[in-house]
């Protein structure tokens, strides 16, 4: 399933009826809901990062476009080497036309940043690696 059917399924929701709508694939997962509703999936909403040898993996809660800026004309939120604090805002995702700051799960140093901005991201998606030691 590429970007811009996504991106479609999104537009085509926005433009309906429908107040919530749920598409599930070997691929991804996608929970669309309208009108300030919200999701029951905030309980069993996938953790956003794991611990593996190299370090926590900061993974995207959503699937959206990966931003590394409050806005093109401004400095990235984190660069590789950056220490971050546990609750620094890192990246945004844009959704549905909705802007989701991500924070920083763990205080550490970024060791790797794994997507480029504008990019389409999935949910699960490593973003960016942090080392806690």
């Amino acid at each position: 399933m590429d970007y811009q059917f996504i991106q479609k399924i999104i537009k085509d929701f926005e433009a309906s009826s429908l107040t919530a709508f749920e598409l599930e694939t070997a691929e991804l997962k996608i929970k669309l809901q309208k009108d300030g509703q919200k999701l029951v999936k905030e309980q069993n909403e996938p953790k956003t990062i794991s611990q593996n040898s190299h370090g926590y993996e900061v993974k995207s809660p959503l699937v959206g476009t990966f931003y590394s800026a409050p806005n093109p004309k401004e400095q990235p939120f984190v660069r590789v080497g950056q220490k971050v604090k546990e609750g620094d805002p890192i990246c945004i995702i844009e959704a549905m036309k909705i802007m989701n700051e991500i924070t920083a799960p763990v205080s550490g140093i970024i060791t790797e940043i794994k997507v480029s901005n504008n990019e389409a991201v999935g949910i699960d998606q490593v973003l960016m690696v942090i080392d806690t030691k």
